[in-house]
């Protein structure tokens, strides 16, 4: 996705406002589960289709390129079935194997009408943040460009109902879940739209579509049964993200609600937690540990408490765990990097930093530790980079472009990492300029 960021960054928008996303490397991986056999009965490969959590509260979910799909916590804490997610996500899927979201990146480079909606996409799909915290990201659109790119006409809506309906049916997911998701939102055309939820309004619900997918599920829905994987994990990525959002002591009032011993552990540790009740939250999670000991996540949460405690070494500890069992998952690596920093082991924080940007450059909490890493190890140049990196990713570009060019002045000109600050500053350049003509 790095090109797409890059050439929509040179679009510019107007003036920004925050938009955050929450990112978990559990959450993801149980998305991942959830969506990975829709996408590949979409023909979609899940190693290139991320699924990525919004930090708002609203009933949505959209896409905005052909490697992300967004959907709001409040959608998640919503849903009440693992099916119920899923047919959001095939839904969505949907939007990208039938060539919808192409079709209009290639309108809005042909016509720039909606020019200002280039930095929006480049902010939205540079996944910032870390494991436990949202991070802010610059979406700059008027609502009006906005609402143009993401509102799918009625042949759109179709085409992803009935599509959805069939990945589903393929990927042994109950159809009938699609149902769940319209009832959630039936009357919603009814509603002045300003009281509408987002996604109502970029996915109209009209009773002829109501009709039609009531017909699609008979046609596709029968002999399904449940999915006891999904149900897991739709249940540990709910249960994970209520406990983030929603206030701790409701948290431990529910927290036996979900059926699994070790998703109830879970949602206790992170609660106590919130509270600062450090040695509750580690029993708590030490319990989940012992459940499922192969569980990377578990000793990443773990390495968070102890991170929360000042507690470094035991953080290094738990994350070195967790990086062993999952050596490929950036965001823990991130994690573990940031508490190697920590501790003052700069080289080996660097290293690790290093591995978790090659695997997924765009998260912002990891390249502002790295950016920490080089300049303690005295490598100004690449601090200065990986600064810019960060800052153009989240839609600052006159910051970026400040940051570029001085790694520009202290790296050797002509080599990699020279070049990448030549492009930053060039998008910076040319984000001013487009600034300057508006």
């Amino acid at each position: 996705m790095g090109a797409i960021v890059l050439t929509l960054a040179m679009l510019l928008a107007q003036p920004a406002r925050a938009i955050e996303l929450l990112r978990d490397a559990d959450v993801e991986y149980g998305l991942a589960q959830l969506a990975s056999p829709i996408l590949r009965a979409a023909g979609l490969s899940p190693a290139q289709v991320k699924i990525l959590v919004v930090n708002d509260g609203d009933l949505n979910a959209f896409v905005v390129s052909n490697d992300a799909i967004f959907v709001n916590h409040g959608l998640i804490n919503r849903a009440t079935s693992a099916e119920m997610l899923q047919a959001v996500l095939a839904h969505e899927a949907a939007h990208i194997a039938n060539g919808h979201i192409t079709r209009r990146m290639t309108n809005l480079g042909n016509a720039r009408t909606l020019a200002g909606l280039g930095m929006a996409l480049a902010a939205v799909a540079a996944a910032a943040g870390n494991g436990d915290a949202a991070a802010g990201l610059a979406l700059g659109t008027t609502s009006a460009a906005q609402r143009g790119f993401l509102t799918h006409t009625r042949a759109e809506e179709s085409s992803a109902d009935q599509s959805g309906v069939r990945f589903m049916r393929a990927a042994g997911a109950d159809p009938r879940g699609f149902l769940e998701v319209m009832e959630l939102f039936r009357g919603q055309d009814m509603l002045a739209e300003a009281r509408q939820d987002p996604y109502a309004r970029s996915h109209p619900l009209s009773r002829d579509r109501l009709r039609a997918m009531e017909a699609y599920v008979v046609t596709y829905g029968n002999g399904v049964g449940p999915n006891p994987t999904a149900a897991y994990w739709f249940e540990r990525v709910k249960g994970k993200i209520s406990a983030h959002t929603r206030a701790p002591k409701w948290t431990l009032r529910r927290t036996g609600e979900s059926g699994y011993k070790d998703v109830a552990f879970l949602r206790e540790a992170i609660a106590e937690t919130r509270q600062s009740r450090t040695k509750q939250a580690l029993r708590a999670i030490d319990n989940a540990i012992a459940t499922r000991p192969g569980d990377p996540f578990f000793h990443a949460a773990k390495g968070d408490i102890a991170m929360d405690a000042r507690q470094f070494q035991a953080a290094v500890a738990a994350y070195g765990q967790a990086v062993k069992l999952a050596p490929r998952d950036a965001l823990l690596l991130a994690g573990y990097g940031r508490a190697l920093l920590a501790t003052g082991n700069i080289a080996a924080a660097r290293t690790t930093l290093e591995q978790a940007r090659v695997i997924d450059f765009r998260d912002g909490t990891m390249l502002r530790d790295l950016s920490v890493a080089y300049a303690k190890s005295g490598q100004t140049g690449m601090a200065a980079l990986v600064t810019a990196e960060r800052y153009a990713l989240s839609g600052r570009m006159e910051d970026a472009g400040i940051h570029a060019k001085r790694a520009s002045s202290l790296l050797a000109t002509g080599s990699g990492p020279w070049q990448r600050a030549q492009d930053v500053l060039i998008a910076s350049e040319r984000a001013e300029k487009r600034k300057k003509r508006r």
